[in-house]
């Protein structure tokens, strides 16, 4: 890689609605020139001109790249000229896997907002040796998917371990509340793995493997908590339903855990699900939400029923609410982590926008911007990381500062 390239950062994709708020937020904090030297790439040179001058006057100057996901030379010529890329072009597994590969070939550092755990797997095992040879840094999950989980387990364990002396075996996240919606790009990568996997076996077994995303061999002999159905959860006196996102988050935090050498404990355990409140009342809430997935999944497995699903019902790729909607949006999670002695914490996360685009937004461009400027080569080897273990508690500083979210203590135990 070129020691000195022109650009810290480039936006790949930064046409899609994901990218655009991405953009006006990496604008917003850092200009174009000076504090973080970034440019916006895309296929279509006449949307990025759109793109540059919605952002305004003063964004005029704001270099603009044309690459295409599938054409590789462009993407290593694009590579060679900056130090790490942020990509929001997906379904990743339909077309991100070039630019994974350029970026593992010459040592650019890489991020993303992709939940697709298949498609993890599937980079992990073709290009890790060749990222850890070159020292590219790649961190997937770096938007509402996984980042809270992966950062709030991290926060509590690193509390527990000042209040308690060690780190909390078991841990739990419950979605207390939320307002905003899947974003298109999410449902369209959900209904791709659907249907990779209503026609392969072996990627089914895959998963259902809580350790899929885990260094080969890794397969601790603990049986993880999944939650299904409606479940009455004692710890939260609350009734819970199953939560959408927690087949890629549980992924992520147990990643973090191997690649710590089981920081959170050899017989680590965490599961992740949706307060529905309490009595008869929360218990059919959670037994209508358990349904109503279920009924998606099966939906999207079967042809026909997924292209209706995809024509008829779920947001489009590329869609998204209004400015107005993500600022209404909100979320508030809450953790609680118990040692084997029987003491507990709480702790959480919350946001001040919608999940899917504002505040997912603002993490990938506070987990882009901390690797083009602040995370030098030798301070992190090359390879794939999680959020948690190439960022730390450092990105939780910047979130908190930056990105409307906030980390908190909200009950200490015994």
């Amino acid at each position: 890689m070129n020691p000195s390239p022109p650009h810290d950062l480039i936006v790949f994709g930064a046409t899609s609605f994901v990218g655009q708020i991405l953009a006006r937020h990496l604008f917003e904090q850092f200009g174009t020139h000076g504090k973080l030297n970034w440019a916006a790439a895309g296929r279509s040179i006449a949307r990025l001109e759109e793109l540059r001058a919605s952002i305004g006057p003063a964004a005029a100057k704001l270099p603009l790249l044309v690459a295409d996901a599938a054409d590789e030379a462009a993407l290593r010529k694009m590579c060679l000229g900056t130090k790490a890329v942020v990509s929001t072009v997906g379904p990743y597994a339909l077309y991100g896997e070039p630019l994974v590969k350029v970026c593992a070939e010459t040592g650019t550092d890489y991020c993303d907002l992709t939940g697709e755990a298949q498609w993890i797997r599937r980079m992990l095992s073709q290009y890790e040796e060749t990222a850890r040879k070159s020292g590219a840094r790649i961190v997937h999950s770096c938007g509402f998917d996984s980042i809270p989980s992966d950062l709030g387990v991290l926060f509590l364990q690193q509390e527990a371990i000042r209040r308690f002396g060690q780190p909390c075996p078991s841990v739990k996240m419950r979605v207390k509340a939320m307002r905003g919606g899947l974003s298109g790009g999410t449902v369209a990568s959900i209904m791709n793995v659907l249907k990779e996997a209503a026609a392969d076996p072996q990627l089914r077994s895959e998963l259902a493997n809580p350790y899929s995303l885990c260094p080969g061999g890794y397969a601790p002999p603990i049986r993880q908590p999944d939650i299904r159905s409606a479940e009455y959860d004692s710890d939260f006196k609350a009734w819970v339903a199953p939560f959408i996102m927690s087949a890629i988050n549980t992924r992520i935090v147990q990643r973090t855990n191997a690649l710590t050498k089981q920081a959170y404990g050899a017989d680590f355990r965490y599961d992740e699900a949706m307060l529905t409140g309490h009595g008869l009342k929360g218990r059919m809430t959670a037994l209508g939400i358990a349904a109503g997935i279920s009924g998606f999944m099966v939906a999207g497995a079967i042809g026909p029923a997924r292209w209706a699903l995809e024509r008829f019902v779920l947001p489009a790729p590329g869609s998204g609410p209004s400015p107005q909607a993500q600022q209404q949006g909100f979320y508030d999670l809450r953790f609680i982590g118990r040692t084997d002695d029987g003491r507990s914490l709480m702790v959480k996360v919350t946001g001040d926008r919608d999940a899917g685009y504002g505040s997912t937004s603002k993490m990938l461009a506070q987990a882009a911007a901390f690797l083009a400027r602040d995370l030098p080569k030798a301070e992190k080897p090359g390879g794939f990381w999680t959020p948690a273990t190439l960022f730390g508690d450092r990105l939780i500083e910047r979130l908190e500062k930056y990105s409307g979210i906030a980390f908190t203590v909200i009950d200490g135990g015994n």
